[in-house]
């Protein structure tokens, strides 16, 4: 394969632990991340995989030589599989041992760092391998969960001077998605076809949607099957959840403001979202826990929390257009979030609603409060009234064909680095 490994020269904080694996200072993927995937490898030979730097590893390899069979709770090579399924329903006291072991054998001075059998046939270099869609997905969720996305929102299409509806601070508000038109990054969407009617038509009008959008969201996957009638409390919410991707909710804004009144949003949601090819743990990201927003009026019993459920993860968006440059249009962080994910899985099951392992239940719009951490074009255009310049002189109100966006996430403190890389899609004129 080609691959050079390098040991590294320069000394480190004695609390940062080293990989003989070689990877940048700014690497998403460090030691201390250990996200899982599903991978192509060889071009035929399909498998769970974990990442370190630009180094994509074949773990059902790794665990038919003896690297990771010793945890407990693995009965078998659950490895060699197309999805992560079957890996993440094993549960934290499995997952949470596995992450560990990988994160030993991939440290500096250990057993697999002299094993050049092992690496030649474990090691891919990420140019070697074709990532997948990483989960079986049985059910999806949005939220609406970003109180500044939300405002924004009912500012543009409501009361400005009461842009959240009553019920917003009371309850993490959600709806139902379509889990078979989520893909992963790298996925090309066509644009959608629907309904509108135009401000100044009588009646609706059938065509392409010229108000096609992103919405820069995190999200969730659940790890446990439950029963009808069973619920999870916010306390236990975290056991339930193995890790979290980027997610790309792609939304044709004109089709949603003729159909959402009075179920929702239906067409202008269902043709595609996007998700990142790597799933990071929760266990990755404890070191980057932030406070979170202050929940005015006080929630319901069920819904009250202790210690900090937010996670400080800095978002990026990019749009770039057919054979252009990338142009940076958004900067956020998912700490703005108002509701977290202990409280939006506990709302979805307080009534009994069962979940199923690999159900992912994405934030929502991710906003800040200033204009350039909006997550959308409908708001970074304020719905298409200050137009977006960009580098190669065109603008944009809301996205064109050929036109792709990207998302990049990482949390980052004390000198360590824990990412998402990205999720990117190319839109593709209407078929």
């Amino acid at each position: 394969m080609g691959f050079l490994f390098k040991i590294r020269k320069f000394q480190h904080n004695t609390f940062l632990m080293k990989s003989f694996v070689d990877y940048p200072q700014n690497s998403d993927f460090s030691i201390h991340n250990i996200p899982f995937g599903v991978a192509v490898f060889n071009k035929e030979y399909i498998a769970c995989a974990t990442r370190i730097g630009d180094i994509v590893v074949d773990l059902a390899t790794l665990f038919d030589y003896g690297y990771i069979d010793d945890v407990e709770g693995l009965q078998e090579n659950i490895f060699e599989a197309y999805t992560l399924n079957e890996f993440i329903e094993l549960g934290k006291p499995v997952t949470k041992a596995v992450r560990l072991k990988i994160q030993e054998v991939l440290l500096e001075g250990s057993k697999l760092a002299n094993d050049e059998k092992t690496i030649e046939e474990c090691f891919y270099n990420l140019d070697e391998v074709k990532m997948l869609m990483p989960l079986h997905i049985p059910n999806y969720t949005d939220f609406y969960s970003s109180i500044e996305h939300a405002t924004n929102v009912g500012k543009m299409f409501r009361d400005p001077e009461n842009a959240l509806l009553p019920n917003w601070k009371h309850l993490p508000v959600g709806y139902h998605g379509r889990a078979s038109s989520i893909v992963v990054s790298g996925t090309d969407i066509h644009r959608p076809k629907g309904q509108t009617k135009p401000a100044d038509a009588t009646s609706p009008v059938f065509g392409p949607t010229k108000q096609l959008d992103f919405e820069l969201e995190m999200g969730f996957v659940a790890n446990q099957n439950t029963e009808m009638g069973e619920s999870i409390s916010v306390s236990e919410a975290e056991d339930s959840i193995f890790g979290m991707v980027l997610f790309n909710d792609w939304s044709a804004r004109d089709i949603q403001a003729w159909e959402y009144v009075p179920l929702g949003p239906f067409l202008a949601k269902n043709f595609g979202s996007s998700i990142s090819p790597w799933i990071v743990t929760l266990e990755a990201l404890e070191p980057f826990r932030s406070v979170s927003p202050r929940q005015e009026p006080e929630v319901l019993d069920y819904l009250k929390f202790e210690g900090d459920k937010n996670f400080d993860i800095k978002l990026e968006v990019y749009l770039q257009p057919e054979n252009g440059a990338e142009n940076l249009i958004c900067r956020s962080n998912y700490k703005y979030m108002y509701w977290n994910m202990s409280q939006q899985l506990a709302h979805h099951t307080v009534n009994g609603c069962n979940v199923e392992v690999g159900d992912v239940y994405a934030s929502g719009t991710i906003s800040g409060t200033t204009e350039d951490s909006f997550g959308s074009m409908l708001e970074l255009t304020w719905r298409g009234q200050n137009p977006l310049q960009l580098s190669d002189g065109s603008e944009r109100k809301f996205i064109e064909d050929n036109d792709t966006i990207i998302m990049r996430g990482w949390a980052e403190k004390d000198g360590i680095r824990v990412g998402f890389g990205e999720v990117e899609g190319k839109i593709l004129p209407a078929r």
